[in-house]
Parts: structure tokens; C-alpha cells; sequence
């Protein structure tokens, strides 16, 4: 496929500002006139708060419920925030047509991206793509472009970024057990666990995520971070959780993978020990108010000002692009500094555990595509793009071979998820727009 330069795709757009494929009306200064359109109306929000479930956790609807509580968290929950600081990065706008005219087959149809976004197939609530720092393609199809949507499990990526961060500096030793750097968890089952096995879903306890057994380990640590739907007996904070945890163990550490958002917390937790901060404060301190993001970001936080970290993540897309941005060439757009190193990012692509997966039972690069998954990152693929998605349906996509960014939202449609998921199909795009052409 022919590429047009960087250069080239912004100065096409020197005059008009892209948004929704539109041009906005200019100030005196010359910028474009920001128009804001309220995302609801005040009948619907008071609606919407009363359609809650009372006998159930909030998460257990589909659809427009659902779009609706997940571009919505912060009216349901308190939250603590991720600052931002200094002036703001811009991203400029530089479309490539060729992404929503990429033809993909939905339920036996052949579609253009751009119509299958808008169809009923689909439940994406916002997609941006970057390359080489440029915006190549933005949509928001079910959501206003300001809103901040949770973006679930993609969250786990900031936890792991930042203890690879700390490592860098000498700070902490992921080989060593996670009792040296907190020692509550001595007489857990959590001891003797290296911290590397928490990074990669490796610690062989029997508490992978389980929503929907109210006894489980998993859910039981649900419960004490006020994720869960919170019964009499519930554990009253995660920290006491994790120090008393008593589980069995299917496998010795650093064996076989098996998710987790345990191991997510206990990794924030010991970010918050070293840096002597809660965590939202660290990555404040460490990635948001260095990246030049538009917005503060912010986390729910039920219980205590206790940050979800292993999901509940709030920000818009535009900024979560800017984090992805920090791993690719293409850097320098958002940060003067380079936040990600050389040697981050070599362990990220090629410093993965490829048998903790086959151990898993999941098939193996030669089948999957995928090399391996490493420090809360879901997958990192032979095309050497990294995947990290979240719980019905969001993601974020960094390829820095191909200096690309991708990230999404989106919601389940229904009970039975009829919807066709986002993931696979732009996956697929980015591979044969920019991958093709290497």
C-alpha cells in the first residue's frame, strides 16, 4: 500500500479541522471553535440511575444500560484522579480514507469499517488510530468525543508499566519473592511468589477473575476493592485481603499462565510501598502529567479512595492514544522526555514467557500469532504488535515497528454478545494498512 508522508497527511489539513470528518468554525485566533453537545438529557440520566440493579452488581446489564453505565462510572462511584500537567500535546489530525473504506466480512456481508461502526453488529462507542503520531482515523459512533469511558482491564498496562519503570531505576528486583517488598502478605498465599510471575498472570493460585461465584477467591477480592456486588460478609479492603489470603494452588509460580486482578492490586500495592504514594498519585507522577494529556484521567475508587487498578480506568481516548504513543518512535509528540525505554520496550517484544500460554493449554505462536504476554499485557503478537484488551470491549493496540496506536471502547449488546468484537477486525486493518507495506 502506497504511504503518504507524515508531512504530507498534515499539511492537507492545514485549514480545517478534522473532527468527525467535519470542519469547525474558527475563533479569532485561528482555532478551531470546540461545539459541545450534552451526551444526555436530564430525564435519561435520572432514568438511568434508577434502571441500577439493587439486588446485583451494577455490570451485570447489556446494552444501552450498559453504554450507558460505562461512559458514566464517575456519577455511580467516587473516584480518585490521574493529573495531567503542562501544556497540552496536540494531536493533529491527518486522515487516511483508506481506513474506513477497508471492506471487512460481518455476518456474511462485506462492509466498509466505517459502515460496520455504524451498523447494529457493532457496539463500538469510539476508535482512534495514530500513526507516526498522526491521527489517521477517529470515530465516536455511540459516545461524545469528551466523555471519559472505563476502560476495564486495559487499566492493568499503566500497573505494569509502572513497576517496569521502578525496576529501571534499581528500585525493586522483580525476581525476588513479593513478600521482601511487602511484608504482610508473609503469611498468605501470596507468599513466595516472585513479582515477575504477578507481572506475567503466572502465581499458580486458584483466584483467576470470576464474576459470577460470590464465593470465589476472585470475586471474595472483588468484594473487599468494591467491585463486586458487596454482601454482609465481604472483606472490608483489599490489602487485608490479600494479607490473609488462604488459597489452593493448581500450579508452582511461573509455570502456567492464569488471569488475575488480584495480582494486578498486589502490583500497585507495591508500586504505592516503593514510591510512598498512592498509585494514581505515581502514575500521575510518572506518565499523565508528563504525555501532554488533554484531561485528567481518574480511577473508581468504592472503598476508602481505593483505586480499581485492575480495571475501572476513566479517560478520553484521545489520552489513552497518548500513552500508547510513549512506546513508538513517534514519542516525541506528546513527551520531551522518552518515558519508555529502548530496553522497556525490547523486553515488552521479545522478554516474554511464550510456555506459560502453551502450559495454558492456548496454542502456540506458529498457530495464534502470539509470541507471548508479559508484564499485564494480553498478548504480544509475531508482527510485534501489543495487545492489551478489556472487558466487553475495549482495547489498546501498539505496534512501534509500524509506529501505530490504536485504542477503542465499546459495550455487550446483549445477553449472548451478538455483537461482531472489535478486537479481531482491527487488527486485521492496522495489519494489512501498515503492515503490508513493510
Amino acid at each position: 500500500m502506497h504511504r503518504v508522508s507524515r508531512e504530507a497527511r498534515a499539511l492537507a489539513l492545514m485549514g480545517c479541522a478534522f473532527v468527525l470528518g467535519a470542519c469547525q468554525t474558527k475563533t479569532s485566533e485561528g482555532l478551531p471553535s470546540p461545539v459541545f453537545e450534552a451526551a444526555a438529557n436530564v430525564a435519561s440520566v435520572h432514568a438511568q440511575h434508577r434502571r441500577l440493579p439493587e439486588d446485583d452488581i451494577w455490570w451485570s446489564v447489556n446494552g444501552e444500560d450498559m453504554s450507558w453505565n460505562f461512559r458514566n462510572l464517575h456519577q455511580l462511584f467516587p473516584t480518585v484522579n490521574v493529573y495531567r500537567g503542562g501544556r497540552v500535546r496536540t494531536l493533529t489530525p491527518a486522515p487516511m480514507p483508506d481506513i474506513g473504506k477497508y471492506v471487512v466480512d460481518v455476518a456474511g456481508t462485506r462492509i466498509t469499517f466505517d459502515e460496520f461502526l455504524e451498523s447494529e453488529h457493532s457496539t463500538a462507542t469510539g476508535v482512534i488510530v495514530l500513526h507516526q503520531g498522526l491521527v489517521v482515523f477517529e470515530r465516536y459512533p455511540r459516545m461524545q468525543d469528551y466523555e471519559m469511558p472505563v476502560f476495564w482491564s486495559v487499566a492493568k498496562v499503566f500497573v505494569g508499566t509502572l513497576v517496569r519503570i521502578l525496576e529501571e531505576r534499581g528500585e525493586l528486583d522483580v525476581s525476588a519473592p513479593i513478600e521482601r517488598y511487602l511484608p504482610r502478605l508473609a503469611g498468605s498465599s501470596l507468599a513466595g511468589v516472585p513479582v515477575r510471575d504477578l507481572l506475567d498472570m503466572a502465581s499458580g493460585l486458584d483466584c483467576a477473575d470470576e464474576y459470577e461465584d460470590r464465593t470465589s477467591c476472585y470475586y471474595r477480592y472483588s468484594m473487599a476493592i468494591g467491585d463486586g456486588f458487596r454482601t454482609a460478609d465481604a472483606p472490608d479492603n483489599p490489602y487485608d485481603f490479600a494479607a490473609t489470603l488462604e488459597t489452593s494452588r493448581h500450579a508452582p509460580p511461573g509455570e502456567v499462565f492464569s488471569y488475575s486482578g488480584l495480582n494486578t492490586f498486589v502490583l500497585a500495592w507495591l508500586v504505592e510501598e516503593i514510591t510512598g504514594m498512592p498509585f494514581q498519585d505515581a502514575l500521575s507522577r510518572e506518565l499523565w502529567y508528563r504525555m501532554g494529556a488533554e484531561a485528567n484521567a481518574s480511577y473508581i475508587a468504592p472503598r476508602y479512595g481505593i483505586a480499581v487498578t485492575h480495571g475501572g480506568f476513566l479517560a478520553r481516548l484521545r489520552d489513552v492514544a497518548r500513552f500508547g504513543l510513549l512506546f513508538t518512535p513517534s514519542y516525541g509528540v506528546v513527551s520531551d522526555e522518552r518515558l519508555i525505554s529502548p530496553e522497556h520496550l525490547a523486553l515488552l517484544l521479545h522478554g516474554g514467557r511464550p510456555r506459560l500460554r502453551t502450559n495454558a493449554g492456548l496454542p502456540g505462536a506458529d498457530m495464534s500469532g502470539v509470541r507471548h504476554n508479559v508484564y499485564q499485557w494480553d498478548a504480544v503478537l509475531a508482527n510485534d504488535t501489543l495487545f492489551k484488551g478489556g472487558w466487553a470491549g475495549q482495547g489498546l493496540i501498539i505496534n512501534p515497528t509500524w509506529d501505530v496506536v490504536a485504542a477503542f471502547t465499546g459495550y455487550f449488546k446483549d445477553d449472548d454478545h451478538s455483537e461482531e468484537a472489535l478486537a479481531p477486525i482491527l487488527l486485521r486493518l492496522l495489519d494489512d494498512v501498515f503492515g503490508s507495506a513493510e
